[in-house]
C-alpha cells in the first residue's frame, strides 16, 4: 500500500511539472518562433490534463486508505499496550486522558501518514529530475532554485524544537479539556444534586480557553511558516526570471525554450514546498506520537510465560509463599505466607488499607509479587506458579470480582456473558436466579453505561452472577458484599455453596467472615491470625477482635 501510495504520489507531482513545462514550450513557442503546436503536442496536452486530475484523485484515495488503515492497528495496538500495562499505568489517569490518547492522539497522525511520507519521496524524486534537467538546459536556472529549494528543505527544522512544544501544550491541553468533560458527564448527578455545575461548566471553560490558546499559538506560527515560504517562492521567481533573461541575452538559450525553462524551474519548487509545509505539521504532532508510541510500547508488568504450563483438572488450592510487595517504594505485604485448601473458603480480614486488595490483585496477576510466589495448588500438591500459566488458562481458573466492577453498555445477558460468550440461555437463567438477577430486570434489558441505573447492590449481584457463570475453580470477592442487604448477603451464601470451588472473601461484615471456614488477618503487611471463627473471636486481644470492634460498634 505504501509503494502504491508513493507511486501514485510521484505521478500526480510528476504530471504538474510535465504539464506546466510542456504548456510554456507550447506558448513559447507560438509567440517567439510563430509555429502552432503540433498534433503531437495537442495530444500530450490534453492526456495530462486528464492524467493530473486523475492521479490528484488517486494519490488522495491511497494516501488517506493508507492513513486510516495504520490508524485502525493504532488504535488496537494503544489499547493492547493499556491492557497488557493494566492497571499500574492506568490507575491513576484520568478515563477522558485515556480516551485522549486512544482516540484524538491517534486521530491526530492522520495527517503524518495521509500527506507525508509519500509527498516527501515524490518531491525528492521530482526535484531531482528536475534539476538534472535544468542543469542540462541552463545551469544558471538551476542556481537560482538551489539556494531556495534548500532553504524550503531547512526550514521545518529550523524551529522544530519550537513547533513540538507548541504541539505538546495543544495535545495536553486537549487531553486535559477531554478529562474534564468525561469527568464531567459521569459526575453530572452529583454536581446537580451540590450545586456544582456552575463551577464546573466555568472550569470547562477555561479549559476551552486554554486549548483555543494553545491552537492559535500553533497557527500564528504556521501562518509566519506559510509566510516564509511564499517570500521564497516569490525570491525563487525572481532569480528565475533574471536568469533566464540573462541566458537568453548571452544566446546560451533559445528564446523559445526559455518559458519552459522557466516553468520547469518553479514548478519543481511547487512539490517542495509543499512537502516544507506538511513536515513543518507533522513536526507539530510529535507529542502525540509520543504518547501513543508510549501507549503501543508499554511494558507488560506481568509479561507471558515462555514455557507455559498447564493446569491440570479438578479443584484448586492457593497458596501465597512468603510473598511481599510494593507499590513503587511502598511496602504492602511482607513475607505474606498463606494457604488456602482446595474447596475451602477463606475470609480475608483487615483494616483499610491492610493489603487485602492487594492480594486479589496478585491472585488476578494484576501485579507479580516483588517476592515471593503465588502459585495454585492441584489436587498432586504440585503448586503452579501463576507467572507460569498462560493467561488465558489462568483467568478460566481464577475469578476476581471487585467492590465497584463496572458494568457495560448492552444487555442484562450481554453483561452476564461477558466471561462466558458461549454460555445457554437455561445455565443463564439458573445463574441469574441463584443470585438474585433475576428480579432486577428481564435478561433482555439495556444496561446504561457502567450500570449508573443501577444501585450498588444490583451491580453486586450481576458482578458476582457474571463471575459465577464462568464456572471458575477459584474465585475471589473483594469486598462485593459490602454493597448488598442482609437477603443479598444470605444469596450470596446460597450461591457460593454450590460447587467444590475455592473461596477467597475479602469483607468486613461479621456474618459475611463467620461463615468462612477459616479466617487469615491481615496486619502490618503479614498473617496476624490464622483459625476458625470460635478460635480467634475467643481470643479477647487477637487481631479479629480489633478489626471487628468498630463493625460490631457499628
Amino acid at each position: 500500500m505504501m509503494a502504491r501510495t508513493c507511486a501514485a504520489a510521484l505521478m500526480e507531482q510528476g504530471s504538474l511539472v510535465a504539464l506546466l513545462t510542456l504548456a510554456a514550450h507550447t506558448v513559447g513557442t507560438a509567440v517567439i518562433a510563430g509555429h502552432a503546436p503540433s498534433p503531437g503536442t495537442v495530444t500530450a496536452l490534453v492526456l495530462l490534463v486528464l492524467v493530473r486530475p486523475l492521479m490528484t484523485w488517486r494519490e488522495m484515495d491511497l494516501s488517506h486508505d493508507l492513513a486510516y488503515r495504520v490508524l485502525a492497528e493504532l488504535r488496537v495496538r494503544v489499547f493492547d499496550g493499556l491492557a497488557r500495562s493494566a492497571p499500574a499505568r492506568v490507575a491513576g489517569r484520568r478515563s477522558g486522558d485515556l480516551a485522549a490518547t486512544a482516540m484524538a492522539d491517534v486521530e491526530a497522525l492522520e495527517f503524518f501518514y495521509a500527506h507525508t511520507t509519500a509527498q516527501l519521496l515524490a518531491s525528492g524524486v521530482v526535484f531531482t529530475g528536475g534539476a538534472t534537467a535544468l542543469a542540462t538546459v541552463e545551469p544558471w536556472l538551476l542556481a537560482a532554485v538551489l539556494p531556495v529549494a534548500a532553504l524550503l528543505a531547512v526550514a521545518p527544522f529550523a524551529d522544530a524544537r519550537g513547533r513540538a512544544a507548541r504541539g505538546a501544550r495543544t495535545r495536553a491541553a486537549a487531553a486535559k479539556l477531554s478529562a474534564d468533560t468525561v469527568e464531567a458527564v459521569d459526575g453530572l448527578r452529583e454536581l446537580l444534586a451540590f450545586g456544582g455545575l456552575s463551577q464546573r461548566r466555568g472550569r470547562l471553560a477555561e479549559q476551552g480557553r486554554k486549548v483555543g490558546k494553545a491552537q492559535r499559538a500553533e497557527a500564528t506560527w504556521e501562518a509566519m511558516a506559510a509566510a516564509v515560504r511564499d517570500l521564497l517562492i516569490v525570491l525563487a521567481v525572481l532569480g528565475v526570471v533574471a536568469a533566464a533573461a540573462q541566458s537568453v541575452a548571452s544566446g546560451r538559450l533559445d528564446g523559445a525554450w526559455a518559458p519552459a525553462a522557466m516553468a520547469l524551474a518553479l514548478s519543481v519548487l511547487g512539490p517542495v514546498a509543499e512537502s516544507a509545509r506538511a513536515l513543518s505539521q507533522a513536526v507539530g504532532l510529535r507529542a502525540a506520537a509520543a504518547r501513543v508510541d508510549a501507549a503501543v510500547k508499554a511494558p507488560a508488568l506481568a509479561p507471558p510465560p515462555t514455557s507455559p504450563r498447564p493446569l491440570p483438572p479438578g479443584p484448586l488450592g492457593v497458596r501465597l509463599h512468603r510473598v511481599s510487595f510494593d507499590y513503587g517504594g511502598r511496602p504492602v505485604l511482607d513475607g505474606v505466607e498463606l494457604t488456602v485448601p482446595a474447596g475451602q473458603t477463606l475470609a480475608l480480614v483487615g483494616v483499610s488499607g491492610a493489603g487485602k486488595s492487594t492480594c486479589a490483585h496478585l491472585l488476578a496477576r494484576f501485579w507479580d509479587p516483588s517476592e515471593g510466589a503465588v502459585q495454585l495448588v492441584p489436587g498432586d500438591g504440585a503448586a503452579v506458579d501463576l507467572r507460569d500459566l498462560a493467561d488465558a488458562e489462568l483467568r478460566r481458573a481464577v475469578a476476581v470480582v471487585g467492590q465497584d466492577t463496572p458494568l457495560f453498555h448492552g444487555t442484562l445477558a450481554d453483561n452476564l456473558r461477558l466471561a462466558a460468550p458461549d454460555a445457554d440461555d437455561d445455565l443463564l437463567a439458573e445463574t441469574a436466579r441463584l443470585c438474585g438477577v433475576d428480579r432486577i430486570a428481564p435478561m433482555d434489558t439495556p444496561v446504561s453505561e457502567r450500570g449508573a441505573s443501577l444501585s450498588g447492590g444490583q451491580r453486586a449481584r450481576i458482578a458476582l452472577a457474571r463471575a459465577l457463570l464462568a464456572d471458575p475453580r477459584i474465585l475471589v470477592l473483594d469486598e462485593t458484599t459490602a454493597h448488598l442487604d442482609n437477603t443479598g448477603d444470605a444469596q450470596l451464601a446460597t450461591a457460593l455453596a454450590q460447587g467444590d470451588r475455592t473461596t477467597i472473601v475479602i469483607a468486613h461484615r461479621p456474618t459475611t467472615i463467620r461463615r468462612a471456614d477459616r479466617i487469615a488477618v491481615l496486619e502490618a503487611g503479614r498473617i496476624a491470625e490464622h483459625g476458625t471463627w470460635d478460635d480467634l473471636t475467643a481470643r479477647p486481644d487477637g487481631a479479629l477482635n480489633r478489626v471487628l470492634t468498630p463493625a460490631r460498634a457499628a
